[in-house]
């Protein structure tokens, strides 16, 4: 087993810790750090970045070879933890709680953990499993100076954890399973801009994942938890599904062709989509498409009608009228003001 005593002052110190430790190399392009690792103890990254308004967002990526146990000695740095697992599985418990009571962060499952000033937390992660956990980490008072500003959004308990900049409190709350907080995470590996640029569209992102985590909590302290009759097993099908209707948009679907590819009813698949991407299974479709059309009419010197036929629609009036119902120009209009930016530039 692999210990490693974390007592630093901030996220940077915590990565460079665990490097000491791991081993590997880290590199830094506009604020965005990624300690890469490639050796008998682990294999892949994690990443980090610090913005000014007291968030960091801390990413594992990696495999250990063994156990590894995280000892995070809080008295430097307490911050709130929203942590979100992608893959695989972590374990957690407070310094004062015995190994009976370590609580398991799953697969899609929210957390939100802090400790108090002096305490410690303990990270339990398995060997030779696949990690891939996502961490968005609150310093409360530069937070709470900059950012909390409507704290009546949040329910009282939560609200209570902010306010507690001396740190006096534990807080754990282990959410149930969120699939649409998987697919917020996972933007951020697509954000494909360059230096400040990139930091601001991920900045944006964490931003929306950190509201997501606190809206998780004061649904279900309210005991309104999202309603669905879907197992967690069916609704991770009904997310493979939009991602495969995501890459081949032009194939011609019906709900009755997705249900026997997918092996779930009809019922279940406009459920699973209504309760994921508040569409059902044909608008998600059609906005597919749309969306496609949109960056082929910008990017390309295909004809709308090429377009129109090349992602699965067979009426180009029929396209003309939703698109422009979408996004509140003709496509015509849309491919008249690119290319008038085209001779600008």
């Amino acid at each position: 087993m692999i210990t490693i005593k974390v007592d630093a002052k901030d996220t940077e110190g915590t990565v460079r810790q665990i490097q000491q430790k791991l081993g590997g190399q880290i590199m830094e392009r506009w604020g965005e750090y990624t300690l890469s690792i490639d050796n008998e103890k682990a294999k892949g990254n994690i990443k980090f970045i610090t913005f000014d308004w007291g968030v960091s967002l801390l990413e594992y990526d990696l495999t250990f070879y063994d156990e590894v146990t995280l000892v995070m000695d809080a008295s430097q740095f307490n911050p709130i933890h929203f942590a979100y697992c992608l893959e695989g599985y972590c374990g957690h418990k407070f310094g004062y709680q015995s190994d009976d009571e370590i609580k398991i962060l799953e697969q899609y499952q929210s957390v939100i953990i802090t400790s108090r000033e002096g305490g410690f937390n303990y990270g339990y992660f398995p060997k030779d499993l696949k990690l891939r956990i996502n961490v968005i980490q609150v310093s409360r008072k530069p937070f709470v100076r900059k950012r909390l500003n409507q704290g009546e959004e949040l329910n009282k308990q939560l609200y209570r954890v902010f306010l507690d900049t001396d740190h006096e409190k534990v807080f754990a709350y282990f959410g149930t399973y969120n699939l649409k907080l998987a697919d917020q995470i996972a933007a951020l590996s697509a954000v494909k801009g360059k230096g400040m640029i990139r930091i601001m569209q991920i900045q944006g992102l964490v931003y929306q994942i950190l509201s997501m985590h606190m809206l998780q909590h004061n649904r279900e302290v309210q005991n309104r938890p999202l309603p669905t009759t879907l197992l967690r097993r069916e609704l991770k099908i009904v997310r493979n599904c939009a991602k495969a209707i995501e890459k081949n948009y032009a194939t011609l679907y019906t709900l009755e062709s997705l249900s026997l590819e997918t092996g779930l009813t009809q019922a279940k698949l406009q459920e699973g989509f209504k309760l994921l991407y508040s569409q059902t299974v044909t608008e998600y479709i059609r906005n597919v498409r749309l969306d496609v059309a949109r960056d082929m009419i910008a990017n390309t010197e295909l004809s709308i009608s090429e377009i129109v036929y090349s992602i699965g629609f067979s009426s180009r009036s029929y396209f003309s009228k939703i698109f422009k119902e979408k996004y509140n120009i003709s496509p015509s209009e849309f491919k008249k003001s690119k290319l008038n930016l085209a001779g600008v530039a």
